[in-house]
């Protein structure tokens, strides 16, 4: 846990405290978009749940997390302290999983700011009386999909940057594979038979999503995990 805290630290001062600074640009805008511009846009249909408001705190968490995760591995090979941070006491495993959690960690605790800060936003905008989301299973639902698509991103990005030489690659690949993954399940979903889904209420829906993203994500993090050799990163 120790090594893990280590990393953790490392990465956040490196990617999202950057020079000491108490936030980044990219954080800052991330909060702006998703806890004020998009808000605003919507209104009472963001504190309702609207398809937008779904989408955007599903996909802009799980951008912004594709923007960092691509300098995981390949920006240390690009900055040539690879063979540093391989070289340090930290277990393998710490490595690759403080890369992981340092920005899930950061990103999706920045949506649940900026969740919160945006009910306060709508409702300020509207006046009284003050309301929350409604309704709150949903609400949290979305925030445990947001989770996921953070988890999807970060792993399968990390996996990504573990066999790219430069960032831009990196960023390049993960983005065609999301892309591939996404287009794949589409076309699989309109070949299904539309009575499949006919008896199944928007919650139902909803936990399939997350079942079909959590399988994901452990297939993607196990891979890493299998991928990650140490002695291998240092001779490449």
């Amino acid at each position: 846990m120790n090594d893990l805290w280590t990393m953790v630290w490392k990465e956040w001062r490196d990617a999202f405290f950057p020079q000491g600074r108490p936030v980044s640009l990219g954080s800052l805008m991330f909060l702006a978009l998703l806890g004020i511009v998009f808000p605003l846009i919507d209104r009472q249909g963001w504190l309702t749940l609207s398809a937008a408001m779904v989408l955007l705190n599903i996909f802009l968490p799980y951008y912004f997390i594709l923007v960092y995760i691509g300098d995981s591995f390949s920006g240390e090979r690009e900055r040539h302290t690879l063979e540093t941070l391989l070289a340090s006491r930290i277990s393998d495993r710490a490595i690759l999983w403080g890369k992981v959690v340092s920005t899930v960690g950061y990103i999706w605790g920045m949506t649940l700011v900026a969740s919160i800060l945006s009910m306060i936003v709508v409702n300020l905008a509207q006046g009284a009386p003050w309301t929350f989301y409604s309704p709150i299973g949903l609400w949290l639902g979305v925030l445990i999909l947001s989770l996921l698509a953070c988890l999807f991103s970060a792993s399968g990005g990390v996996l990504v940057s573990l066999h790219s030489s430069t960032t831009r690659q990196a960023a390049q690949t993960f983005a065609l594979g999301s892309l591939g993954l996404f287009l794949a399940v589409y076309l699989v979903v309109r070949a299904l038979p539309p009575q499949l889904f006919a008896g199944l209420s928007g919650s139902q829906m909803m936990v399939l999503v997350m079942v079909f993203l959590a399988v994901i994500d452990v297939i993607l993090l196990s891979i890493a995990m299998v991928s990650f050799h140490r002695s291998h990163l240092i001779l490449s």
